[in-house]
């Protein structure tokens, strides 16, 4: 296999990759991608970071394994606490969520009107886990682009089981979201952004709470959108190496657990076929 042909390798510890991978699929059409959801382990977000970072070296040698050209991460805490090892330590090109989404947040502030009279300019909220948050990711990451711009951290911690329960609308759903959210807002956050691939689930909730408690719309940074968007970005530059043709087969799934209970829901997210998903042990190494 040449290495243009090569598949993708996308890595979660669950659901919530699947937002990044149909992200992918639309906006690179001619890419095969292989999509791995550590569900035995899930939720990443609570670990420690020395846990994480073992659990993405198991992941991403899963996946090399597999033949990929490059690795995704779809996960903002193993973007935040293991992207810069495992990109010293594999020898393809790696990229994260974070670092798509801070260059969008920004873009989108700098979108809005200026502040007058003395006023605070606007703010980046992030939504993410405990080990995003905590981190400081996303502030070193939009640092990075402007120094101007100030993020405030909000954690979301009952977002992760809802989403992984397929739990995603109602009262339930609203009122975490609204609570959340609220401390953003009131600190003057101007852009939300999305900081778990579990969130764009819940975006059509969070964008109606925000602009509720805002009192006009906020921008909402699906950082899995961004991510499809610098992973085709990475392609166009020849950073990556571009797929010749469509291929055969556009998508392989694996998992580490629960491999039934999770083709019933990648398939109602995904709108496709899923029911090849197969079930991987990572190896008492990763464990």
């Amino acid at each position: 296999m040449s290495r243009a042909s090569a598949p993708l390798g996308v890595f979660d510890s669950g659901l919530g990759g699947l937002t990044v991978v149909r992200a992918m699929l639309e906006a690179l059409p001619d890419e095969r991608i292989i999509y791995l959801g550590d569900t035995a382990r899930v939720p990443y977000g609570t670990r420690s970071a020395q846990t994480v970072i073992r659990y993405a070296r198991g992941c991403a040698k899963v996946l090399i394994e597999r033949g990929v050209k490059a690795l995704v991460i779809a996960c903002n805490t193993v973007s935040a606490v293991a992207l810069d090892i495992l990109r010293a330590e594999l020898d393809l090109p790696v990229l994260g969520v974070i670092e798509p989404g801070a260059e969008t947040a920004v873009r989108a502030l700098d979108g809005l009107p200026l502040a007058t009279g003395g006023a605070p300019l606007p703010k980046v909220g992030v939504l993410g886990t405990a080990g995003t948050i905590a981190s400081q990711a996303y502030p070193r990451a939009v640092a990075q682009i402007s120094t101007r711009v100030e993020v405030l951290g909000q954690t979301a911690p009952l977002l992760v089981p809802l989403a992984e329960e397929g739990w995603i609308e109602g009262d339930v759903p609203r009122l975490a979201v609204r609570k959340y959210l609220e401390p953003l807002i009131a600190g003057g956050a101007g852009v939300i952004v999305l900081g778990c691939t579990h969130y764009p689930l819940f975006k059509s909730i969070i964008a109606e709470e925000a602009a509720e408690l805002a009192g006009r719309t906020i921008p909402i940074v699906d950082s899995a959108e961004a991510t499809a968007r610098a992973v085709r970005r990475a392609i166009e530059e020849e950073r990556l190496p571009r797929a010749t043709e469509p291929p055969a087969s556009r998508l392989e799934l694996y998992v580490t657990d629960l491999p039934a209970s999770f083709a019933v829901t990648a398939r109602a997210f995904l709108g496709m076929d899923t029911s090849n998903v197969e079930q991987i042990d990572l190896g008492s190494s990763s464990a």
